[in-house]
C-alpha cells in the first residue's frame, strides 16, 4: 500500500471515527431523557417514544456515515496528494542522481517547512556532491596524464636506445633513474592526498611551531643552495592533529615558498600564532608577482607556478599546495592564499584549537 493510500484511509479514519463518536452521544445523552412508553396520540397530535426516535435515528446516522467516508476518503485523497507531493518532487531529483544526473534540482518554493528543508538540504547535497565528482573527474584525468608522461618517456629512451649501436647505457640508467623517481614521486603524492581525503588518521597533541623549525632545519641545505633566507618563530601552537601529515603540510608549503623564490636574496618568513579563534601558521615568501585570479587556483591539484623549476631541487608534481589544502581541511582547518604586493604569496594555514571540535 502507498503512502498516499495509507494518509488517505487515516484521514477517513479519523473522520468516521468522529461521526461515530458524535452519533453515539447524541444516542446515548439525548434519546435516553425519552420515554419508551406509548403515548397518548390524537389525530392532531403524534408523540414519539424512543424506540420509534431510534427507528428514525438508525438509517440517517447510516446515511451520515456514509457520507462522511465518502468526504473522508475524496478529501483524505486529495489531501495526501498535496501533502506528498514535495516528496514526490525529491524522489524523482534523486532518481535523476542515481541516474548520473545530478545538476538537477528540486527548487521547491512556497513557504518554509519541514518538506522545503528537506528539498534544500537534498539540492545542497546534489550541489555539492556535483562539485566533488567534478573535482574527482578532473584530478583523475589529470593524474592520468601525469602518471602516463613518465612512462612514455622511459619507453621512448628504451626503444631509442635499442635501435640506437652506440647508446650509452650510463647516460640511460641516469634518466631513467630520474623519470623514475618523478613517478614514484607522483605515486606518494597521490596516496598523500587520498590518506588525507579519507580523514584515516590518528590525532595527538602537538606543537605546530616544533614541525615548523624542523621543517626548516631540512629545507635548510636546498635554501642555502638558491640563497633564499628562512626566518621561523612565533608562538608556541598546540593543536591536535597527525603529526606525519602536518609535518608534510609545512614541509610542501616551506619548500614551495624556497623554490617559487627570487633568483638570489630572497626570503621565506614562518610563524606560527595563536589567537582566540584558531592557531594561524603563516608562510610568506618573496618572488614574481602573482594576480588574484592565478593564486586562486594554485591549490588545484597539477597546478603549477608559472616558473616551475626543472632543475635537481624541485622535480614538482603540481600536488604540492593541493595536499596541503586537504590535510588542512581533514584537521577542520582551512587554507588561504594571498598575493603579496611587492611579490611572491603569502599562505595562512587555520587550525583550530586542541579539543575544540570541528568548525571550531
Amino acid at each position: 500500500m502507498s503512502a498516499r493510500w495509507k494518509l488517505t484511509l487515516s484521514y477517513a479514519g479519523v473522520v468516521v471515527v468522529s461521526g461515530v463518536l458524535l452519533l453515539a452521544a447524541v444516542a446515548l445523552w439525548l434519546l435516553r431523557y425519552v420515554p419508551d412508553v406509548n403515548i397518548v396520540t390524537t389525530i392532531d397530535l403524534f408523540v414519539p417514544n424512543r424506540s420509534d426516535l431510534i427507528r428514525a435515528f438508525i438509517p440517517a446516522a447510516i446515511i451520515v456515515m456514509m457520507v462522511l467516508l465518502a468526504i473522508g476518503l475524496g478529501g483524505g485523497w486529495l489531501l495526501a496528494g498535496r501533502m506528498l507531493a514535495p516528496l514526490g518532487r525529491i524522489g524523482r531529483a534523486a532518481q535523476l542522481a542515481a541516474q548520473g544526473s545530478l545538476s538537477h534540482r528540486v527548487d521547491l518554493e512556497g513557504p518554509r517547512d519541514e518538506f522545503r528543508d528537506l528539498a534544500d538540504v537534498f539540492d545542497t547535497m546534489l550541489e555539492q556532491l556535483e562539485a566533488h565528482v567534478a573535482e574527482q573527474q578532473r584530478f583523475a584525468a589529470n593524474a592520468s596524464h601525469e602518471l602516463r608522461t613518465p612512462l612514455a618517456i622511459s619507453q621512448t629512451m628504451l626503444e631509442v636506445a635499442r635501435d640506437d649501436p652506440d647508446r650509452d647505457v650510463d647516460a640511460l640508467i641516469a634518466r631513467l633513474h630520474e623519470v623514475n623517481a618523478r613517478a614514484i614521486e607522483l605515486t606518494e603524492a597521490l596516496l598523500l592526498l587520498s590518506r588525507a581525503e579519507r580523514r584515516v588518521f590518528t590525532r595527538e597533541p602537538l606543537d605546530v611551531s616544533l614541525l615548523a623549525e624542523e621543517a626548516v632545519e631540512t629545507l635548510l641545505p636546498l635554501a642555502d643552495r638558491r640563497a633564499v633566507a628562512i626566518d621561523v618563530g612565533g608562538d608556541t601552537a598546540h593543536v591536535l592533529g597527525n603529526p606525519a601529515l602536518l609535518q608534510q603540510l609545512i614541509t610542501n608549503l616551506v619548500h614551495n615558498a624556497v623554490v617559487h623564490n627570487l633568483p638570489a636574496e630572497g626570503t621565506v618568513v614562518v610563524r606560527t600564532h595563536v589567537l582566540p579563534e584558531a592557531v594561524a601558521l603563516v608562510v610568506e615568501n618573496t618572488g614574481a608577482l602573482l594576480a588574484p585570479h592565478r593564486v586562486a587556483t594554485l591549490a588545484e591539484p597539477f597546478q603549477r607556478g608559472a616558473e616551475r623549476a626543472r632543475d635537481e631541487d624541485h622535480a614538482g608534481v603540481g600536488l604540492g599546495l593541493a595536499i596541503v589544502q586537504r590535510i588542512a581541511q581533514a584537521h577542520d582547518g582551512s587554507l588561504v592564499l594571498t598575493p603579496r604586493q611587492g611579490g611572491g604569496l603569502n599562505v595562512t594555514v587555520w587550525l583550530p584549537h586542541p579539543y575544540a571540535g570541528p568548525g571550531a
